[in-house]
């Protein structure tokens, strides 16, 4: 069985930084797809980051609106996800989730749509204010 856990948020001022971090188990996808969502108060989930590795090795995709300021990365000996967040502003303020699915390849990671991701953490808060 998957799990997916979340942890790391927390409240922060503008231009500051958080690492999220995404605790995975039972999940035995290859190639992998991992990602991060986030979703606001009367707003739609987004994805902000996936990564996903294959025998080619790691890639990783990028929200226009996070791209240069967020990173995604895994420690594989760890079974961790880590998401770092540097530059932060108001509009980041959201509850992030994990989340996991089964692909055939990369690509498919990267044009998923958050329904076709089967496995979720229950999210972690992250808050940008002054």
């Amino acid at each position: 069985q998957v799990h997916l856990v979340e942890s790391g948020g927390g409240s922060v001022q503008p231009g500051g930084s958080l690492t999220l971090s995404c605790s995975v188990s039972g999940y035995t996808s290859s190639p992998s797809c991992i990602a991060w969502f986030r979703q606001a108060p009367g707003k739609e989930r987004e994805a902000v980051a996936r990564i996903s590795t294959d025998v080619a090795g790691d890639k990783s995709y990028y929200h226009n609106s996070v791209r240069g300021r967020f990173t995604i990365s895994q420690d594989n000996a760890k079974n961790t996800v880590y998401l770092q967040m540097n530059s932060l502003k108001p509009e980041d303020t959201a509850m992030y989730y994990c989340a996991a699915r089964n692909v055939v390849s990369t690509n498919t990671c990267r044009i998923s749509v958050h329904d076709a991701f089967t496995y979720w953490g229950q999210g972690t808060q992250v808050t940008v204010s002054s």
